[in-house]
C-alpha cells in the first residue's frame, strides 16, 4: 500500500495551489504546458510539493507558486496580473486532479510527466472532469504503467492528419466515443462491429488494424 508523503489535511490546499499555478502559467502567461511542467520539475519546487512542504502546498496561492517557478528561469521578468474567470479552465482542472493523483500515488512529478505529459493530462478534461476523481487516477495508473502510450486508433488517425472531431464528423462515430477509445477508458476491442466498420472505412484501414489485441478476436 502506498503511503502519501503528507497529511490528507493539506490535500485540498495542494489541489487549489497546483490548479491555480497551471491556470496562471498557461492561460495568463501563455506558456506551453509541457514547458511549464519542465520548469516546475527542474527548479526544485515540484520536489518540495511532493514532500508536502507547507510553505509550498499551503502557504502560497497558485499564482504565487507559478511566479516562484517562473522566477527561477526568468529572474528579471515582470509577470502579468492573473485573469480571473467564473468557469474553471481545463488547465485548472488538470492541476487539481494531478495534485490528488500525486498525493495518492506518491509518484514523483518528474516520473509522471515523463510517462504522461501535462498536455495529455489536460486533454483528459472532456472525459474525466465530471467523473469521480478515482476514475482519473485509475486512468493515470494505466497510462503510467503502459509501455505503448498511444492506441492504434490514435496513431492511425494522426497519420491521416485527422483531428478527433474531424474523424467523428466523417465517420459518424461520436467524438466522445473516439476520446474514450483513445484514452483507454473504453476497450476498442469490445466496440460494436458497426462502430469499428465506420472507423476503419473512414481511416482506410482494416478493422483488425484498430484492435489492440486482434489475436483475441479470432
Amino acid at each position: 500500500m502506498t503511503i502519501p508523503a503528507y497529511s490528507e489535511l493539506y490535500v485540498n490546499d495542494a489541489e487549489k495551489c497546483l490548479a491555480g499555478a497551471f491556470d496562471y502559467a498557461i492561460n495568463t502567461c501563455n506558456l506551453a504546458p509541457d514547458f511549464f511542467a519542465k520548469l516546475f520539475v527542474t527548479c526544485g519546487v515540484a520536489e518540495q510539493f511532493e514532500r508536502g512542504n507547507p510553505t509550498v502546498i499551503s502557504g502560497k496561492s497558485g499564482e504565487e507558486l507559478a511566479r516562484a517557478v517562473l522566477a527561477s528561469a526568468y529572474p528579471d521578468e515582470t509577470f502579468p496580473q492573473p485573469i480571473y474567470t467564473a468557469e474553471r479552465s481545463p488547465e485548472y482542472w488538470a492541476g487539481w486532479a494531478l495534485a490528488q493523483y500525486q498525493w495518492e500515488s506518491a509518484k514523483r512529478f518528474k516520473d509522471i510527466f515523463a510517462r504522461v505529459p501535462l498536455t495529455e493530462i489536460i486533454s483528459m478534461y472532456p472525459t474525466f472532469h465530471e467523473m469521480d476523481i478515482t476514475r482519473f487516477c485509475e486512468s493515470m495508473d494505466t497510462r503510467f504503467d503502459y509501455v505503448v502510450t498511444e492506441t492504434k486508433l490514435k496513431k492511425i488517425r494522426e497519420s491521416r492528419g485527422l483531428s478527433q472531431t474531424e474523424l467523428a464528423q466523417t465517420s459518424g462515430v461520436a467524438v466522445r466515443s473516439i476520446q474514450l477509445y483513445e484514452q483507454r477508458v473504453n476497450d476498442i476491442d469490445k466496440a460494436q462491429a458497426q462502430t469499428l466498420y465506420k472507423l476503419s472505412r473512414t481511416l482506410g484501414c482494416t478493422i483488425e488494424d484498430l484492435l489492440e489485441s486482434p489475436e483475441e478476436q479470432s
